[in-house]
């Protein structure tokens, strides 16, 4: 049976990713080694790191005096990088979820952190709005998209001081003012690459700024001056990444994306507003086009296992909501076709038809 995969992350990837990287753990670029064995200085994959950066400048239009970084550790490492290279007084963070909250608590260990606006009284449903931010910032920080809770920050903000976005589950899916940004992180392993790879999209002239020591393995500087390869980088998925950047480049690019991205979102979110078993948790002018988060209505809350063992017969997998907020959530990231929404869309309708 066909699956259609939902899950957050690690989650789908292009077939031509999948195809191609096959390719290259059998026998990388006709050098008779895997990808997972060649030597990461070798000119092999020197000219792989070099093209994906280069990727992720076209896609997304960096312009000159930015560094494109490919770095390990997640994007929890960078809940504590960023403020370890730009927090030298004070930093803002908006707090929209989780992850939003995990970077505050990093960045309060090193120095003065303001939280300028919080959803959290409404369990996140909401992204903040209105918020006054402080020009004796040295930088503002917001989470784009929330994962768990289903929101998203779909614009670029106006802001009088640096700013920060961990962009791990929105990234290529809409056009992106880099101007606007003095870094731009994420892990790559909902729209970029499988689990292992952290993209850094970072700004020569944010850095050095503060008077602190820096750990060598912890400056961007370090990683920007020789280009990720100071350590080993995450060889497999470094090459990954370059594959599903040359998709996006073969599809039309991110504008083409976007619109792909919102007739996914918008049929799913169709059904739920019209399916009486089934409501949305957060605030329609929030609601992410990556993660849709969904409950069952009071009088069928009941039947959400059901309902996810009904789906399963359908091939659909990863729908099951978040621990912390349970419900259902379908992840709807750039390799998910269509066509999978649909599956779901109908095996929502014949449930409702069935009970």
């Amino acid at each position: 049976m066909k699956k259609h995969n939902f899950y957050a992350g690690p989650c789908i990837l292009s077939a031509y990713t999948l195809d191609n990287t096959l390719e290259a753990i059998r026998d990388f670029a006709g050098t008779g080694l895997s990808i997972l064995e060649i030597s990461h200085r070798s000119k092999e994959f020197t000219a792989v790191i070099e093209e994906a950066a280069q990727l992720f400048k076209d896609l997304l239009d960096v312009p000159e005096g930015y560094h494109v970084l490919f770095l390990g550790g997640g994007a929890s490492l960078q809940f504590c990088m960023v403020p370890y290279n730009l927090l030298q007084n004070k930093a803002g963070y908006v707090d929209t979820g989780v992850w939003a909250s995990n970077a505050i608590k990093e960045a309060k260990l090193f120095g003065n952190v303001e939280v300028l606006a919080s959803s959290k009284d409404a369990n996140y449903t909401y992204v903040p709005k209105g918020y006054n931010v402080p020009t004796d910032l040295d930088y503002l920080h917001v989470t784009t998209n929330n994962t768990i809770y289903g929101t998203e920050l779909r614009k670029d903000l106006d802001v009088p001081v640096r700013l920060v976005a961990d962009m791990s589950s929105d990234i290529f899916s809409r056009p992106i003012d880099i101007k606007k940004y003095d870094l731009i992180y994420g892990g790559a392993q909902k729209n970029v690459a499988p689990a292992g790879v952290t993209f850094v999209i970072v700004k020569e002239d944010a850095l050095g700024k503060v008077s602190r020591a820096i750990p060598t393995m912890l400056d961007y500087r370090t990683h920007a001056a020789k280009g990720s390869m100071f350590n080993t980088p995450p060889v497999l998925p470094i090459y990954s990444a370059l594959q599903t950047l040359k998709w996006y480049k073969q599809l039309g690019g991110v504008e083409k994306i976007e619109v792909m991205g919102k007739e996914k979102a918008a049929l799913l979110y169709d059904e739920i507003d019209r399916n009486p078993m089934f409501v949305g948790t957060v605030a329609p002018e929030d609601r992410s086009i990556m993660n849709v988060c969904f409950v069952m209505t009071p009088e069928y809350k009941e039947l959400e296992k059901e309902f996810i063992d009904f789906a399963s017969t359908k091939g659909i997998v990863g729908i099951k909501g978040h621990r912390s907020v349970g419900g259902f959530r379908a992840s709807l990231y750039n390799a998910l076709p269509i066509d999978s929404v649909k599956v779901l869309v109908d095996a929502m309708k014949e449930f409702q038809k069935n009970h």
